[in-house]
């Protein structure tokens, strides 16, 4: 390069050579610290703790003449509480005049689409509401049922009570058994031998229908508070052990 056109073209190329250079270091820098940013954000993913479900959910179904805060149902709140569990007690409106279409309701309200984590518990008339309404909407599993002096069809002996035709209303209750069943495998009964509401056939055969056995308890009545019944101890075993197995 010992002419001066030479010189000026050595130097445009070497000028040439060296921003290649510059640019080619730049784009990989660029590239260097996107890769290292990306492995941050993965070795940081990697080191979250899974996430679990939350704590399982128990909603509690009162029956008729009944209230959230009659019979054993605030103890039962209570005690799932202190262990850790979400409990939501669900109001059916005007429970000694129960409509079929308030009370649906209400559970669609209340209760709405239940999941793997939820855990439902129902008593006396609440139970055949719930099985229907657990008929209506499908859900895909749950995480399970207990169902206290429960029945799923006409009760002979109680046609009506105080006026209230038991009858018409379980009428409107129809309930898919299987479909029930393929929601859960896990499904307490409880029944009393002296129960003269529901006798226990009723939830013995409601139980046959849902592949599950009652527990019956002697003396227990309709497991009311005028039965005694303020607590219930049984009935919190079984949501534990149902609690236990969902994890």
């Amino acid at each position: 390069c010992r002419s001066s056109l030479s010189g000026a073209l050595c130097r445009s190329v070497r000028v040439s050579i060296v921003n290649n250079m510059i640019r080619s270091i730049k784009m990989n820098r660029r590239r260097f610290c996107a890769a290292a940013g990306a492995g941050v954000l993965l070795a940081g993913c990697k080191s979250l703790p899974k996430p679990d479900g939350g704590p399982v959910r128990v909603f509690i179904i009162h029956g008729y003449g009944a209230t959230v805060a009659d019979h054993w149902f605030p103890w039962l709140a209570q005690q799932l509480r202190r262990r850790g569990m979400e409990v939501v007690p669900v109001p059916l409106p005007d429970s000694l005049h129960p409509d079929y279409g308030r009370w649906q309701d209400a559970l669609a309200r209340t209760v709405g689409m239940p999941s793997g984590r939820t855990v439902l518990v129902a008593h006396s008339l609440g139970t055949v509401s719930l099985l229907h309404y657990l008929s209506r909407i499908r859900p895909h599993k749950i995480g399970g049922l207990v169902l206290v002096s429960a029945f799923g069809a006409r009760i002979p002996t109680l046609p009506q009570i105080n006026g209230f035709d038991v009858d018409g209303y379980v009428d409107r209750c129809p309930i898919d058994f299987a479909a029930v069943r393929c929601m859960t495998d896990r499904i307490a009964l409880f029944t009393a031998d002296n129960d003269n509401i529901v006798p226990p056939e009723n939830t013995r055969r409601l139980a046959r229908q849902l592949g599950g056995k009652p527990e019956e308890i002697t003396g227990g009545g309709h497991f009311l508070g005028s039965d005694g019944f303020t607590e219930f101890p049984q009935v919190l075993r079984a949501i534990e052990r149902m609690a236990a197995e969902i994890g």
